[in-house]
């Protein structure tokens, strides 16, 4: 069996050390990943909740004109149809 020696020892230690570096500089990469598409989620989540209050204020306002359209269209006296006369 070859001698293990202190340096040879320190070789590897060196090479597990430098393994786990990198493994956890590319684990902070992907945690960076995930915090950036975290925060794109958010503000897409905030403009949906903005387009829904919007289409509900005009819901809202479509449905305050056509009430008014309509009390119009009943305080308004009704004349009979006739056809154009040629």
């Amino acid at each position: 069996m070859a001698d293990v020696t202190n340096e040879l020892m320190f070789e590897v230690l060196r090479a597990v050390q430098q393994d786990l570096r990198a493994l956890k500089d590319g684990q902070n990469e992907i945690r960076n990943e995930i915090v950036s598409v975290r925060l794109n989620l958010v503000s897409i989540h905030q403009d949906l909740n903005n387009i829904y209050g919007m289409l509900g204020r005009h819901e809202e306002r479509l449905d305050r004109i056509e009430r008014r359209l309509e009390l119009r269209e009943f305080a308004e006296a009704q004349r009979p149809y006739e056809p154009p006369q040629r």
